[in-house]
């Protein structure tokens, strides 16, 4: 059992606010980027910090999750009630209330994109991010949730992982791990087309693919390195954080990205802080629900009050965290409830 006295959950919920304020320039229209992408002279944005944040994060836990699991059934169960509720949920929301916003010559109930958009994005791999004649005059137009392209990488590092749980050997299982990391680096770096094809007729670009597969594999190894002094701890922490800035100062960071991110990441997260520790707690793992309701509440605050930047990562904040609050409390957690259904039936069927 993972333990929830950790900074993770605050963690997420940074990661998750900070994808919404690098979101809030190019859906407002604004010709600028965030001040991390300025500073780093694009080297880096806050959305960038936030998705590989949260692929560091998943790969740490998940793999984790798998090493304590009894089964695959079991596995995938927790990792589908984790994902599709919420994303059901907010597909079926778009759609009923895409009227409201919908702009075309064909009747809404008419439109054939209308009863394409639920199936293919539930699907996950070959997404639909328009409804034609929805947002179609806005800044950035015509993708009502650009936010879901994460979610078919996040869904093949599970695919990957659950391979992994038919190696018993723990050496063997290490060396493996290691291997992938070193693997995903080498093809992130390179840009690597290898295997490119095979991963567009699965609706999954080869360089986002490692690159992301690099961040999740480089929170998977991570697991392995228990350092229990916590001088030498924060000492790597304050290495890492030098390197990065020294990396954007020489513009090198896409390659010392993949070792320093993940150390910051998992080091800060493990810890637990007083008050931020109880962030879950108190309001609830709302970071994913902010997330997937971010961008067409964004786009939705731009069709109806053509909004500037400022005003618009305001109330969009404001707004997100109140739908990640209720999607949550609502939905999330309740179908969390079942997360021990296949284990227990596994259970019962053996005795």
């Amino acid at each position: 059992m993972i333990s929830r006295n950790n900074n993770f959950d605050f963690l997420r919920l940074i990661f998750a606010v900070l994808v919404v304020i690098t979101h809030s320039y190019p859906l407002s229209g604004a010709n600028g980027s965030d001040f991390l992408s300025q500073l780093t002279f694009g080297q880096m944005s806050l959305s960038y910090i936030g998705v590989k944040g949260f692929f560091i994060i998943s790969g740490f836990l998940i793999f984790k999750s798998l090493l304590h699991c009894k089964n695959l059934p079991d596995f995938y169960w927790k990792r589908i009630l984790r994902l599709f509720p919420a994303l059901f949920v907010v597909l079926l929301l778009t759609v009923a209330l895409a009227p409201a916003v919908y702009e075309h010559h064909v009747p809404y109930w008419k439109n054939i994109s209308v009863y394409t958009y639920i199936p293919r994005n539930i699907s996950l791999f070959f997404l639909q991010y328009k409804i034609n004649g929805v947002f179609g005059n806005n800044p950035f137009p015509g993708s009502i949730n650009g936010s879901l392209w994460t979610i078919c990488y996040e869904f093949s590092m599970y695919i990957m992982v659950s391979l992994l749980f038919f190696i018993r050997k723990k050496s063997v299982l290490k060396i493996i791990v290691g291997m992938l990391f070193i693997s995903s680096y080498l093809l992130a770096v390179h840009a690597s087309s290898f295997l490119s094809s095979t991963l567009l007729k699965a609706g999954l670009d080869g360089k986002n693919f490692y690159d992301l597969m690099c961040f999740f594999t480089g929170g998977m190894l991570l697991t392995y390195l228990n350092i229990r002094d916590k001088r030498l701890e924060n000492l790597l922490i304050m290495f890492s954080i030098i390197v990065l800035a020294g990396s954007v100062y020489l513009k090198i960071v896409g390659y010392t990205c993949f070792f320093t991110l993940p150390i910051l990441v998992i080091f800060i997260g493990r810890n637990s802080t007083i008050y931020i520790n109880r962030i879950g707690d108190v309001f609830g793992d709302i970071s994913y629900g902010i997330y997937i309701y971010s961008f067409p509440i964004q786009q939705a605050l731009m069709y109806f009050y053509k909004l500037n930047t400022i005003p618009l990562m305001i109330l969009s904040l404001v707004l997100s965290l109140l739908f990640g609050y209720f999607s949550w409390h609502l939905i999330e957690a309740r179908a969390l409830g079942y997360k021990d259904l296949v284990s227990k039936r596994s259970i019962h069927h053996d005795e």
